[in-house]
């Protein structure tokens, strides 16, 4: 199971750590979010270093769908009842800079960026379509509902956000990676008084940027209560036509899709992590039922923080801690999310305002629908007394017959048939005993 991504880029390799070092920034995580951060501190002149547990872009990032866009679904008209108008234009103007940062970054990279207009499309009524277009409009956004004739099932159309973008990932970060301060097989266990601790020495930081996809720190932030995390995935197909775009469902059932080279890339059977999905057997299954022609060329699977209110937790860490930062709960939009990630950090690591700030605070109110069911998850899971248990929290995991894993349903962490970590939060091994770690 490989990406498309992977297949074709070899990224650059760096050092471990050794010893104790300092530095005026420590970024922990090496994805997308952790390296442009790092970049973005770098040609500020800030001190920098950047530890990942494994190589860079080895977790979540290599296996994105790679869509840059602010279209995030139908997004718009919820963020309005939620926030009001205010707030939800900032996180539109936040994720319209972020694609236009890569516009710019791009120019003088080679990985495949193209401008692409972004659908959401509708296979359940043409009103969701127009209230989100009407949503767009009072916040500035004029977004027109065209008829979808390249999807093919059929639908209500689709509403169109113009001039966003899709890219080659792991070429991108190929390029921005090269000059940064990286630490790879450096696996940060806890951080304690603005020390990272790893098992081959320390990092001693005046601010620490934990961008680890989910926070491993349970003491502050109550990550463990505001997210889950969820799996889906992506099957890529010769032999099928290009389809003008990248398109979403509105109702985040049916398939996502987007073309890359001559390829079809098509997203979906998601479920949470640890529970029963359709998994690639939707996929296979949608891709016989339209493109019986077509034949697949690569799959692969990936893995989303999802929070209470489907916007993310940016800026500093818990309303307690000070000098530690965090980049997280990206809700399947990790490629605008990780650079306006970068943005907020950035500013908020040089002492200057950011105007979109305020709507990613995670100090925000836990107060959501979500979070009850986020409770009662975690609640069940520690109560059943099965064991291998996750050494994050002590759930129980369930095996995930698709990939051959063991899941964790409460917050995400998976590990192999034979226990060893795949995803965090957990900074351990599977146990039988359920002891936290941290």
């Amino acid at each position: 199971m490989i990406s498309v991504w992977s297949d074709n880029t070899q990224l650059p390799r760096f050092p471990s750590l050794h010893g104790s070092t300092k530095t005026d920034v420590l970024v922990i995580g090496g994805g997308l979010a952790g390296i442009l951060t790092a970049y973005m501190l770098k040609i500020s002149g800030i001190d920098c270093i950047l530890a990942e547990a494994n190589t860079i872009c080895s977790g979540i990032t290599k296996n994105t769908t790679a869509k840059i866009t602010a279209q995030h679904g139908a997004v718009y008209g919820k963020l309005i009842r939620q926030f009001g108008e205010e707030k939800a234009k900032m996180y539109l103007d936040a994720n319209c800079t972020a694609v236009e940062k890569y516009r710019i970054l791009c120019r003088d990279i080679d990985c495949s960026f193209e401008d692409m207009d972004s659908f959401v499309y509708s296979t359940e009524s043409r009103k969701k379509l127009e209230d989100e277009a009407d949503a767009l409009r009072r916040l500035g956004m004029m977004s027109d509902i065209t008829e979808s004739h390249d999807l093919p099932f059929e639908n209500f159309g689709a509403l169109k956000m113009p001039h966003q973008a899709q890219f080659d990932p792991l070429r991108f970060v190929s390029a921005i990676a090269k000059e940064l301060n990286i630490l790879e097989h450096t696996f940060i266990r806890e951080v304690r008084d603005n020390t990272a601790i790893s098992d081959k020495g320390t990092i001693r930081a005046k601010s620490v940027v934990v961008a680890t996809h989910f926070p491993f720190i349970n003491k502050h932030g109550s990550y463990f209560l505001k997210m889950y995390q969820q799996r889906s995935y992506v099957t890529a197909l010769e032999n099928a036509p290009s389809i003008g775009g990248m398109y979403v469902d509105e109702a985040q059932k049916g398939p996502s899709l987007r073309n890359y080279g001559g390829l079809l890339l098509v997203g979906g059977g998601g479920h949470r992590t640890g529970k029963k999905g359709g998994a690639w057997h939707e996929l296979e299954s949608f891709s016989q039922k339209y493109y019986p022609e077509a034949s697949e060329k690569y799959r692969w699977a990936t893995q989303d923080c999802i929070t209470l209110d489907n916007v993310p937790y940016i800026g500093q860490y818990s309303a307690s801690t000070q000098n530690l930062y965090v980049a997280t709960g990206f809700n399947k939009w990790g490629m605008t999310s990780s650079m306006v990630s970068a943005m907020i950090l950035r500013d908020m690591l040089i002492g200057r305002d950011n105007p979109y700030r305020e709507v990613f605070s995670p100090s925000r109110t836990m107060l959501r629908r979500q979070l009850p069911i986020n409770a009662f998850e975690s609640a069940i899971n520690l109560l059943t007394p099965t064991a291998p248990r996750c050494p994050h929290l002590g759930c129980a995991l369930k095996w995930n017959k698709n990939e051959h894993s063991w899941d964790c349903p409460c917050h995400g962490s998976r590990f192999t048939a034979e226990g060893k970590l795949i995803d965090n939060p957990s900074t351990g091994d599977m146990t039988k005993t359920g002891t936290p770690d941290n």
